[in-house]
């Protein structure tokens, strides 16, 4: 019994935590999943030498430093190049077809964390010659991470398993071609960022994002609650062409989603939007 109320009474401070950054600082994380957010709270407590959530919120309140160390915790910023190789083989050889039929393409990558998702699909445009009529969205609310994929400078002891990927992901030119190396860093080369565009956008507080043809949101809904997801597909719903992509990270679904009569499943992970005939 003592240990139920000490874990009714976590879970009612991390509530109140969480809504004191809503209102602060406008960032909405209420309806995160509540297992992610606890661990990143208490490592951050843990971490930081406070003595309860209580105090972590005073601080937070308090000291914006604090905040956008706690806001590091809380956003997800787990990626790789050419992540899940079979993905975007499908990518290459399933989805690529169709773009051509597009005049112009428009791709939203949401959640772009550090940006390497939206350069493996930029190299994928290139090597296909659709990428000078492609443009590419890249968004993520954290400005940390917004920032690195703009700069687009990687440690070299990650470029190895990139260009493993790569070729698992049947890339059709020399991977070190997309780079210029210097010290211990690869910077990709500005012909392959050209066609991106990097924006600040928050997919729980933020409106649609213009009529896409694709829309990647891979490995950020696992840590949303069902309300959240609803609503991020909703928002996705509003930005996509009839017809377009919506693809998923391998750990994420629609099959319980109130909007999954919008889409149809066309490969693992990748669905299409209905058109407005095939929804009536």
């Amino acid at each position: 019994m003592l240990a139920e109320n000490e874990h009714q009474s976590k879970k009612i401070e991390i509530q109140f935590l969480l809504e004191a950054i809503y209102l602060k600082y406008g960032y909405d994380f209420r309806n995160y999943s509540g297992n992610h957010v606890e661990r990143r709270l208490m490592n951050r407590l843990f971490q930081s030498n406070l003595s309860s959530l209580a105090d972590m919120k005073d601080k937070l309140l308090n000291d914006t430093d604090f905040f956008h160390s706690l806001l590091m915790d809380l956003s997800v910023n787990v990626t790789e190049m050419f992540r899940d190789p079979q993905f975007f083989v499908l990518m290459r050889e399933k989805i690529i077809p169709l773009l051509r039929t597009y005049p112009y393409i428009k791709i939203w990558h949401a959640g772009c964390s550090t940006g390497e998702e939206v350069y493996s699909m930029a190299m994928i445009l290139k090597e296909e010659n659709l990428l000078e009529r492609s443009t590419l969205y890249a968004t993520d609310f954290n400005q940390i991470a917004l920032n690195t994929a703009s700069k687009a400078i990687y440690p070299l002891d990650k470029i190895q398993q990139y260009n493993l990927n790569y070729h698992k992901a049947k890339g059709k030119a020399s991977f070190s071609d997309y780079f210029n190396v210097s010290y211990n860093a690869a910077k990709i080369k500005s012909q392959l960022k050209k066609n991106i565009v990097f924006s600040d956008h928050n997919l729980v507080t933020d409106g649609v994002f213009g009529e896409m043809n694709i829309i990647f949101c891979r490995n950020v809904l696992i840590y949303f609650d069902r309300i959240l997801q609803d609503h991020v597909y909703k928002l996705f719903i509003d930005s996509l062409i009839n017809g377009g992509i919506l693809c998923l990270g391998t750990k994420e679904t629609m099959i319980v989603s109130n909007h999954k009569a919008d889409f149809n499943l066309i490969y693992p992970n990748i669905y299409k939007k209905k058109l407005y005939r095939e929804s009536i």
